[in-house]
């Protein structure tokens, strides 16, 4: 059985905070430039955890992850369309 998992990006006053992040679900990747990590935990936690991490001191803001709003599957171009003339370099 497959649980469903949830995506959020913790951003950081500091890097050396992230094995902290550990104990709160999996972390999937970490920017030292921009300071924030995207962490990966459990959908029917994922309330529960945004509300402890606000709660850190270490912790500047808990963004959600967008992946399940946006659309992942695509359809076939099934028509090609033809090309307007204008567009088209003639060749010499």
């Amino acid at each position: 059985m497959v649980t469903e998992r949830t995506g959020m990006i913790v951003w950081l006053y500091h890097i050396k905070h992230v094995k902290t992040l550990r104990k709160y679900g999996n972390i999937h990747y970490v920017s030292k430039a921009l300071k924030y990590a995207v962490l990966y935990c459990d959908a029917e936690e994922s309330d529960l955890i945004i509300q402890r991490l606000k709660k850190q001191k270490f912790t500047k803001r808990v963004d959600l992850s967008y992946l399940q709003e946006i659309r992942t599957h695509y359809k076939k171009k099934t028509e090609t369309k033809p090309e307007d003339e204008e567009q088209q370099i003639p060749s010499p």
